[in-house]
């Protein structure tokens, strides 16, 4: 494979990580309807879906912990900083890019690099997700998953209907944001350029 005009943005670990973190969120959102739905739904048995969706679980907050390590430990964790004197004019030059101009033709106005892997709409979106929501949803998980174990947690964080409430409410965000960013993963120089780029590590500068 040449790597001519393509740069390595993907670490194996990033990519391992990535994999096993979408496997996890599709599994948990498919057992999660069926929880949720269990009357309506029958791809699989109650019991089987709240097994599965435990242990699910358990890997991705493993998985979780395995990205935040490497990150930090690697001094990595900056690409998801963004720049604040320049963060609102590159935020709308990407957001028009979204909104108008990559239906006729213009140039994304962010080139990605190891360095620079992020647009600010990216930074913006990642670090409420990577740093709030999918602690958030980690957490009021483990707290459902042992209400007795963790009974001192969830009375701290307003009672079991509180924290049921967000876990269900980030349920839903969690499965309409991997629409949406699979979506967004289409719009490479080809359909399929950042699935490769995810499998492979190397993005190619079109």
């Amino acid at each position: 494979m040449s790597h001519e005009n393509m740069e390595y943005v993907h670490p194996l670990p990033v990519r391992i990580w990535h994999w096993v973190n979408a496997a996890g969120f599709v599994l948990l959102v498919l057992t999660g309807f069926q929880i949720r739905f269990a009357e309506s739904l029958g791809y699989m048995s109650f019991d089987s879906a709240v097994t599965l969706h435990n242990w699910v679980g358990i890997t991705v907050i493993f998985d979780y912990f395995l990205w935040f390590l490497y990150y930090f430990g690697s001094g990595k964790i900056r690409i998801y900083y963004p720049d604040l004197a320049t963060f609102i004019p590159r935020m709308i030059r990407q957001a028009r890019y979204y909104g108008y101009g990559i239906f006729i033709g213009d140039e994304n106005p962010h080139h990605m690099t190891a360095e620079n892997k992020f647009n600010a709409m990216q930074q913006k979106a990642y670090i409420m997700l990577m740093f709030v929501m999918v602690p958030l949803q980690l957490i009021t998980g483990l707290c459902l998953w042992d209400m007795t174990q963790y009974g001192d947690l969830i009375a701290k964080m307003g009672g079991l209907k509180v924290v049921d409430t967000i876990h269900v409410f980030l349920f839903y965000f969690f499965a309409i944001f991997m629409v949406v960013h699979a979506y967004l993963a289409t719009l490479g120089h080809t359909v399929s350029a950042h699935f490769v780029a995810m499998f492979t590590g190397w993005e190619e500068h079109h």
